[in-house]
């Protein structure tokens, strides 16, 4: 476990700081390699079909972001990773980058590896695998296609919101909820590049902690989730803001990156866009109530009798804490 996690702090160090692509490149490999041990860890058959799915689509999306560097050195003569001005390689990177994020049209394979994984590595692969190609697509912003990112982020921010309504899965609802995230990222990184690292600071901060509570509840499903609120009932109700600020509404941190990416948007003309979004953003809303619903305010009638689990006296941890305080509390202090 130490190897894997320095390793991936490593790969994710090394593609942050490189100039050259190769090294970005291989940052990125390192990175999929040390994730994959943490996927497979538990040695069920979907954890196996789940680290080979990553697998495939993060190599061909290395393999992608190798070619369109090649492509843009062939053209202009360097490697440099703020250099990428050729069109073409332009257009392969953001496929790549896509690709490596699961954004919309190469979204379907994320929710299958979360569904694999267990709940810890399903954080790591929803915050710290999306950071170095967050920092690409950062670095290269200013020469990439904007028309093709407003689209696959509004795209991203459909998908993400109409595909988690149906699920009962805790893990595929989060990896729907990561995808429209994305969404907001990716339609301003063109505009105001800042705004989107800020997005994905805070998401990461939510994320974290509505994982590391679900973590600790043990619930993978909506109908465990129901019976866990005789645990720790504080921490449910903490849960239910982290889940609310997660959907963005306002007295709560997640409506600050929301608030700046609309306003953003609404000083570059594209009205259309930002009402778009934010009426997208409305889907999510509806699954993060029901998962908020289902961990805090009530029981669905249901007739099937089922025990009451014990209150645990377990202290919560302070970094769960820590996390939860931030994530509901940022938005004044900003």
């Amino acid at each position: 476990k130490l190897i894997f996690t320095t390793s991936l702090l490593l790969g994710t160090t090394i593609t942050i700081s490189s100039n050259h692509w190769i090294m970005a490149w291989a940052g990125l490999e390192i990175n999929t390699l040390a994730i994959l041990p943490l996927i497979s860890k538990s040695h069920h058959p979907r954890a196996i079909e789940a680290a080979t799915k990553y697998f495939l689509t993060q190599a061909a999306a290395s393999a992608l972001v190798l070619f369109s560097s090649m492509t843009n050195a062939w053209h202009t003569g360097q490697w440099d990773i703020t250099q990428l001005t050729h069109p073409t390689s332009c257009l392969i990177l953001t496929s790549a980058i896509a690709m490596k994020l699961g954004l919309v049209p190469f979204h379907f394979w994320f929710p299958e590896v979360l569904q694999g994984s267990p709940l810890t590595t399903g954080l790591l692969l929803s915050t710290v695998m999306k950071f170095p190609p967050i920092t690409l697509l950062f670095m290269t912003s200013p020469s990439l296609n904007q028309t093709l990112l407003v689209l696959m982020a509004i795209l991203s921010a459909a998908l993400g919101g109409w595909m988690g309504l149906n699920q009962t899965q805790i893990r595929k609802i989060l990896a729907f909820s990561s995808i429209s995230h994305l969404g907001w990222m990716t339609i301003i990184i063109s505009y105001s590049p800042k705004l989107t690292l800020l997005n994905f600071y805070l998401y990461t901060l939510m994320t974290a902690a509505v994982f590391l509570t679900l973590n600790s509840f043990k619930t993978l499903k909506l109908s465990t989730l129901m019976t866990t609120w005789t645990k720790t009932p504080a921490l449910s109700a903490m849960l239910f803001l982290t889940l609310l600020s997660l959907a963005g509404l306002p007295p709560l941190t997640g409506f600050l990156p929301k608030w700046l990416i609309i306003q953003e948007l609404t000083k570059q003309d594209m009205i259309t866009a930002a009402v778009t979004i934010s009426m997208l953003s409305l889907l999510g809303l509806f699954f993060y109530l029901r998962l908020a619903y289902c961990a805090t305010i009530t029981l669905p009638p249901h007739t099937t009798n089922h025990m009451k689990q014990w209150r645990t006296n377990k202290p919560v941890s302070a970094m769960i804490a820590i996390l939860i305080t931030m994530s509901t509390m940022l938005l004044p202090i900003s």
